[in-house]
């Protein structure tokens, strides 16, 4: 079994911080953040100010910012952002087999250690706070992610090809799991896809991450061709066949559901299921476009995904709004994914597929939050602070990320960040020459 090198110190927030002068749909307030909880949102300038500044660890002045939840990413491929821009432009099939399969054969615990690291840099600077992940060796990423102050949630990737010693390892460490998790990092039980696990291997992954409180992630319905060669061997579905199996609940995150159909879209809404949506991957490999708005109109969960760096080429969780929302409208018209929605989509509903108090800029939540300049050209005139964000704003704005009340950014400045990429370009270097 792989040994999880962690200290399992918990990452405790600042004492307290005091937000001042800054812009809170429309509004100019100061907000109290004491432990990790968002205390008290007031009008600048109220007289209640005074003693919460004065008893304040750290005080931000954010005159000339907006302030935001932080993004939750639903679905990704940490490492694969050392694989970024590494076969571009090419059809799905020979895409993976003939690239990105080959690359990712020669991913050392190195190599994969330094691809989280430079993805949770990547995150941070484009606001995003939560990623739930699915790649190999989680026991390596688990401590990256602790150190970067990050929420993660790491899958123990199953796919039947694996030797069966490995499958056994991997379910070890799905029972053991409560010794792996942080207070910010933990594991999921994550089958890749019905073409690569078999009913025996899901059904067993189901009934596992159920008995041990896990969250199940899997993808569902990417591709026509993964649709059609389920309809040929099991006579309906994916999404039809992971129900009848038992699969399906709602402690399931479903990523992509690009191909589904009105009776899919009812069960994923009757077994609760979480979807994340990924639209740039799908528009770059020519998936599809997902029906986001049939979805919310039926009741799903539905939340937002960058997928990995190979197939989107970043993890900017800005952008994936905005490309959401203009992919619905194409589908469904102007009116449809308005900006509050997809912004709520990419933050709150997130946070509470995982039972997290976050995703709000509201008193008594957790403090996941951005600090965003507003004082720039792409923002101006600001009539709606959402709309802007969504649409006209762009994520190197960000100034300042805050998670579970910790300071991980200000003033756009990470610690580390340029021993992080220069980690990367010496890794990628390596990768680069497997090609000549």
């Amino acid at each position: 079994m792989p040994l999880y090198i962690t200290n399992k110190t918990i990452i405790m927030p600042e004492q307290s911080i005091y937000i001042k002068n800054a812009n809170h749909d429309g509004k100019t307030v100061d907000i109290y953040i004491k432990g990790n909880i968002i205390s008290r949102i007031i009008p600048c300038g109220a007289e209640q100010q005074a003693e919460e500044h004065m008893q304040a660890a750290t005080t931000i002045d954010a005159r000339g910012m907006n302030i935001y939840p932080a993004f939750y990413n639903m679905h990704n491929h940490a490492a694969m952002t050392l694989l970024r821009g590494y076969a571009d432009d090419l059809p799905l099939k020979e895409w993976l087999e003939q690239h990105i399969w080959p690359a990712e054969a020669t991913f050392t615990e190195e190599y994969i250690r330094v691809g989280v690291k430079l993805a949770c840099l990547e995150m941070i600077k484009s606001g995003t706070l939560f990623f739930n992940d699915m790649y190999w060796k989680e026991h390596v990423a688990l401590p990256v992610v602790e150190s970067m102050g990050m929420r993660g949630v790491l899958g123990v990737t199953l796919i039947d090809a694996m030797q069966d010693d490995e499958k056994e390892k991997s379910f070890e460490v799905i029972e053991n799991a409560a010794q792996y998790n942080t207070p910010l990092v933990t594991l999921s039980v994550a089958p890749h896809a019905i073409y690569t696990a078999g009913k025996q291997l899901l059904c067993r992954c189901a009934e596992t991450a159920r008995r041990n409180n896990l969250k199940l992630h899997i993808h569902i319905s990417e591709t026509q061709n993964e649709v059609a060669d389920c309809i040929k061997q099991h006579g309906c579905s994916p999404v039809a066949y992971l129900d009848k199996i038992g699969f399906l609940g709602e402690d399931v995150i479903a990523a992509h559901a690009v191909h589904v159909t009105d009776e899919d879209i009812r069960i994923l809404s009757r077994r609760g299921v979480t979807v994340a949506h990924c639209p740039a991957g799908n528009m770059k490999l020519s998936s599809g476009i997902a029906p986001i708005q049939k979805m919310l109109d039926a009741g799903c969960r539905v939340t937002l995904g960058t997928d990995g760096c190979s197939s989107n080429n970043n993890m900017d969780m800005r952008e994936e709004m905005k490309i959401a929302a203009l992919l619905a409208k194409v589908t469904s018209g102007a009116q449809a994914l308005p900006a509050k929605q997809v912004l709520d989509m990419a933050t709150r509903a997130g946070a509470e597929a995982f039972g997290i108090g976050a995703g709000t800029v509201e008193e008594g939540k957790i403090a996941d939050l951005l600090l965003v300049r507003s004082d720039d050209p792409v923002m101006t005139p600001m009539y709606n602070t959402v709309s802007n964000w969504v649409y006209s704003s762009n994520s190197a704005l960000v100034d300042t990320v805050i998670c579970n009340g910790r300071i991980l950014m200000q003033g756009r400045k990470i610690e580390g960040e340029a021993e992080i990429l220069q980690a990367a370009g010496e890794v990628s270097a390596r990768i680069a020459r497997l090609r000549q």
